[in-house]
């Protein structure tokens, strides 16, 4: 992980649980190794905590921006290019 973060400027954690699971450990680790001090960009993506309709696990993943789309969406909105997630989200 540690080697993710200094060979990156953004790292995003995806999950299907809840906040707090997977992506706050790799938080929690690396705040610890003084990861953030160089500026690091991170990104914990989780279903969201609220009703979702009931459907097949893909569209599910897809509304709550866990899939490839999302994920790459969310990248682009960590490194300050709004324009081009937005662009990916609408596609």
């Amino acid at each position: 992980m540690l080697d993710l973060a200094r060979n990156h400027e953004v790292v995003i954690t995806v999950e299907e649980g809840a906040t707090g699971g997977f992506g706050g450990q790799v938080l929690a680790f690396l705040a610890g190794a003084g990861a953030f001090d160089r500026g690091l960009r991170i990104r914990t993506l989780v279903m969201p905590d609220e009703f979702i309709d009931h459907d097949k696990p893909e569209a599910m993943i897809a509304s709550s921006g866990l899939d490839a789309r999302g994920i790459v969406a969310t990248v682009f909105e960590a490194l300050g290019r709004g324009d081009e997630a937005a662009a990916i989200r609408l596609a």
